[in-house]
């Protein structure tokens, strides 16, 4: 289905990259970003217009299909893959500047009308192999939002999109939507424990 990198000194890997469009048909069988607007269609394109969810649907069902249990990550677990082993704004340091090398995120993408999340594996990656960790989507972690606040049902997204300013996508950023939203920016990496 998806390459999942192993993460250094830890038990569990994270997708290579962000579900795709591809990945998603054959697990779901359905195009939620189908007609919608800010979306590109094709195979290696983010799979969005993606809620809690569904992400938690898209797991159940990949882990019925290939046997191997697949989760959504942790924040935890996400930041520290994003970080790749640095405690910077980002896994290259902290010059945002640079983000543009390994990011979509506004001034890429939005400030030049390409609105849309972008073709997966087409920036430098990081440090553990993990493509688009900052920037193009948000990612949906398996976290409530707010641990401490029983009412509240809200779900963590991680990362920042193509529609986000650089300070959105760095690695200590928090989102968080309810379970049943969907958005342009919203979808999901796999995670599984070793």
């Amino acid at each position: 289905m998806t390459e999942m990198i192993q993460i250094p000194d830890r038990d569990y890997s994270l997708g290579k990259t962000v579900v795709t469009q591809l990945q998603w048909r054959e697990v779901m069988g359905t195009e939620p970003w189908k007609g919608r607007p800010y979306v590109m269609e094709g195979d290696d394109y983010p799979a969005v217009y993606v809620s809690w969810d569904d992400a938690v649907e898209f797991c159940k069902k990949l882990t019925d299909i290939e046997g191997k249990a697949y989760r959504l990550p942790t924040e935890a677990e996400w930041e520290y893959a994003c970080r790749a082993g640095t405690t910077t704004s980002y896994h290259f340091g902290d010059d945002a500047t640079e983000l543009g090398k390994y990011a979509w995120f506004c001034a890429n993408a939005r400030d030049i009308d390409e609105n849309y999340p972008h073709r997966v594996e087409q920036k430098l990656p990081n440090q553990f192999g993990l493509y688009d960790m900052h920037g193009n989507v948000w990612e949906w972690c398996s976290d409530l939002y707010d641990e401490d606040d029983e009412e509240q049902q809200d779900r963590a997204l991680r990362g920042g999109s193509w529609f986000n300013d650089s300070v959105i996508c760095s690695a200590r950023y928090r989102n968080y939507s309810s379970p049943e939203y969907r958005d342009i920016n919203f979808g999901l990496r796999l995670a599984s424990t070793i």
